[in-house]
């Protein structure tokens, strides 16, 4: 278990309302709130594997946000960077699955908390004492939530690894040109991207192979790209600057998927921990990063089914901090 927070993870809080079954609105049932959002899940994923980092975030002062905080109260997640906005209401995303698991979202965020970041409220003592900043593309889709997240990124760079998710979701940006212009604009001050093929394609890219697409991406500025490829598993390309440098791939393990929402924020956290302590083996730190998002897969919500080392040690024994 880590004692002092080493990870800043920087992004939204939202409620997921998950249906009871597959298919559209109609068929679907009813509708349970979860704790989602794609920096919250990758937060509480961190800690529930037993890497709390700290947190910047906002939420609404309204009864979704209290429902929010009570999991992040919950948590050994520290309340510093939670910040609370009298004026915003939570988004909410109305999650609908298909028969494998996969999701789709409608997302209400008029006057969202996630909407709402403002430049300058992580301190430089607070970089300074943290070794990785991660952030993520959601917060990057409307001002002034962008000025911020850019800003913490350039502040950073000098001082962390800065991490990246676009986390590409057309219905939060206004266009894809919008999208990629950000997000290749923001590649400068960030040092590892984690990302699928269509985030990126959506960005701009040419995606025709999944490992001249690391590189295209590389030749942006940062040092380790990580791709998450469905069901061929995950590949990771680091340049010599890269902690893993080289070429790693994981074909992933076989699970009984019940929803896949946040399975990619679960993977990102297992990858952060892996490599702040330690693993410097690409296909290992892609085996421990795929056992959390398979886990995560498991249950209903995002991070649900990640309730400790147990369960990923079902998939991958070794785990630096948990020895």
């Amino acid at each position: 278990m880590t004692d002092d927070p080493t990870v800043l993870v920087a992004g939204d809080t939202l409620v997921d309302f998950v249906p009871e079954r597959a298919g559209p609105p109609g068929e679907a049932g009813g509708y349970a709130p979860k704790f989602g959002g794609s920096g919250a899940n990758v937060a509480l994923a961190l800690d529930r594997i037993g890497v709390p980092p700290l947190f910047w975030t906002r939420l609404a002062a309204d009864d979704f946000g209290a429902f929010l905080r009570s999991h992040l109260d919950d948590s050994a997640i520290p309340a510093d960077l939670l910040v609370t906005d009298p004026d915003a209401r939570t988004t909410l995303a109305v999650v609908t699955h298909d028969e494998d698991g996969d999701r789709s979202f409608s997302f209400y965020r008029e006057d969202g908390a996630d909407t709402r970041f403002e430049p300058g409220r992580v301190g430089d003592t607070t970089l300074d004492s943290v070794s990785w900043v991660h952030t993520t593309g959601v917060t990057m889709s409307v001002e002034p939530s962008r000025t911020a997240t850019l800003e913490l990124q350039s502040r950073a760079s000098d001082r962390a690894t800065v991490s990246l998710d676009p986390n590409w979701r057309p219905e939060m940006w206004e266009s894809p040109y919008e999208f990629g212009a950000v997000v290749r604009g923001a590649l400068d001050a960030v040092d590892v991207v984690k990302a699928t093929p269509e985030d990126l394609e959506a960005a701009g890219f040419e995606t025709g192979d999944p490992e001249t697409l690391a590189r295209d991406v590389a030749d942006y500025g940062p040092h380790t790209v990580v791709l998450t490829l469905g069901g061929e598993g995950a590949l990771c390309y680091g340049t010599d600057e890269s902690p893993v440098a080289g070429w790693g791939r994981h074909g992933g393990y076989d699970v009984d998927v019940v929803d896949t929402t946040g399975a990619g924020d679960a993977f990102l956290a297992g990858f952060i921990a892996a490599l702040t302590h330690g693993v410097t083996d690409a296909e290992s730190a892609l085996a421990l990063a795929n056992a959390a998002g398979a886990v995560a897969t498991t249950r209903p919500g995002a991070v649900s089914a990640l309730t400790g080392f147990d369960r990923i040690r079902r998939f991958h024994d070794e785990i630096p901090w948990a020895e």
